[in-house]
């Protein structure tokens, strides 16, 4: 699980892509699924700790939008994570891929959508905080794939390399991962003894992860987030429509 965890938070800080790795890693110890996936959840919270040192030139002079983008995901991952704990587990699963897919294509996008918008995505609206917002609920209900289309829905509001975009989504998706392992630790079921050792290698991976993304080009980067989320998104609807 340790090793696990170095893996999926080094993707999950390059990506966006964590649960690809973790997600499985918690089935394959014997976890039923809906409580492999409130695990996972409850363990990510320590990527989003490992980024936030391991990003911190990112970070400078970005303190006021990781505040209300973190807000922004806080709310909208209690709202996700209420929603799995009240609703079938099937509810999303039909049209996750898609959401998936279509963020990949907006990451990919995003570079010609960015100079369109004259950059006013850089003062504060609430356009930007409402898509964090919807796609902060997803993460707390489940999360595969969210990273993504966090990401990409970032990538156009602000109008910055991607590199400090990315340490923004990283350091932000944590505000909802840490409502959601809350109320699953409360109301839910989560597995403790699995998640410690996926969270102390989720926060090494999360740490190393920037580190990467610092040397990789952004178009390069952006291919890679995209082709693994296709991926991610085929295997989803193998899984859906089967």
């Amino acid at each position: 699980m340790v090793g696990a965890g170095v893996l999926a938070g080094i993707i999950s800080t390059v990506a966006g892509l964590a649960s690809l790795v973790s997600y499985p890693a918690l089935l394959a110890v014997g976890l039923e699924p809906r409580t492999a996936n409130m695990t996972n959840s409850a363990a990510l919270l320590f990527v989003a700790v490992g980024a936030a040192v391991g990003s911190r030139p990112e970070l400078v002079g970005q303190s006021g939008r990781v505040a209300r983008f973190g807000a922004a995901t806080l709310v909208g991952g209690a709202v996700g994570a209420v929603l799995l704990l009240t609703t079938p587990g099937r509810t999303f699963e039909l049209v996750v891929p898609w959401l998936i897919v279509a963020a990949a294509a907006l990451l990919l996008l995003s570079p010609r959508i960015v100079p369109a918008s004259g950059g006013a995505a850089s003062s504060p609206s609430p356009l930007p905080l409402a898509a964090v917002f919807a796609v902060a609920i997803y993460t707390g209900y489940f999360g595969a794939g969210a990273g993504v289309a966090l990401l990409a829905v970032m990538a156009v509001m602000i109008p910055e390399p991607l590199a400090r975009v990315n340490a923004v989504k990283n350091v932000a998706s944590g505000f909802s991962n840490a409502v959601a392992a809350a109320l699953f630790t409360l109301m839910g079921s989560v597995a403790w003894d699995a998640a410690a050792p996926l969270a102390a290698g989720l926060l090494v991976g999360g740490t190393l992860g920037p580190r990467i993304v610092r040397v990789l080009p952004a178009r390069l980067m952006r291919w890679i987030i995209a082709a693994a989320a296709v991926g991610l998104a085929a295997s989803l609807a193998l899984d859906a429509y089967r």
